[in-house]
């Protein structure tokens, strides 16, 4: 059985998801805690569930998303994984701090890459890689059958889509591909985004106005 846990941290108002199973490991999606105050309650989340971080996945590498990655790689030695087309948004990333005023440890390197196709596995719990271009060239959604989760980063919110003026957005992809791709999923899947409240799959096949 999973267990999510949303914190939502730094000026972007970012969701953090720790997402653990019965044996206590947990994987890290988008670690977006930047002031002290919010890397303690991360860690005071761990240590009051008892619970073993195991590795870091983040969806894209806009910088909201990764303001904790350096923190949590230093606590923990964890492995870090991300799509391979958002190695540049990484490696940019002191740049993209400055652009919005923000200090940023510089992130470690990832360990390894999450493609199309691929499992994310902790515990006992495994989570399908879909790829989803648009947001970012490399954006990513973690997706658990069994539980009926999705983790969708900044390509799907309540009512909305990510934007896509940022460099290396494309709108035609990331519509194209939140329907081939995910709005054929069961309507009951429920979906945690980068930003905001969740919702259902259903929920937005019937009302989001990008594809109603």
């Amino acid at each position: 059985m999973i267990t999510i846990k949303r914190l939502e941290f730094n000026p972007f108002r970012e969701n953090t998801y720790v997402i653990s199973d019965d044996t206590r490991e947990c994987l890290i999606v988008d670690p977006g805690c930047q002031e002290p105050e919010e890397q303690d309650l991360l860690l005071a989340h761990f240590e009051e569930n008892d619970l073993k971080p195991v590795k870091i996945v983040n969806t894209h590498c806009h910088i909201d998303h990764i303001l904790g990655t350096a923190f949590l790689h230093d606590q923990f030695q964890l492995p870090f994984l991300i799509h391979p087309s958002e190695q540049p948004l990484l490696t940019a990333s002191i740049a993209q701090g400055e652009f919005f005023g923000l200090e940023v440890q510089t992130p470690p390197e990832p360990t390894g890459f999450l493609n199309e196709g691929d499992t994310v596995t902790f515990g006992d719990s495994m989570f399908e890689v879909i790829h989803i271009p648009g947001h970012s060239p490399g954006g990513i959604v973690l997706l658990n059958r069994d539980q009926q989760c999705l983790f969708s980063g900044d390509v799907l919110f309540q009512g909305s889509i990510g934007r896509t003026d940022l460099p290396g957005g494309d709108y035609d992809s990331l519509v194209s591909s939140i329907r081939q791709k995910l709005l054929i999923l069961d309507p009951e899947v429920r979906v945690y985004p980068g930003h905001g409240p969740d919702t259902t799959i259903g929920i937005e096949k019937q009302s989001n106005p990008f594809f109603s």
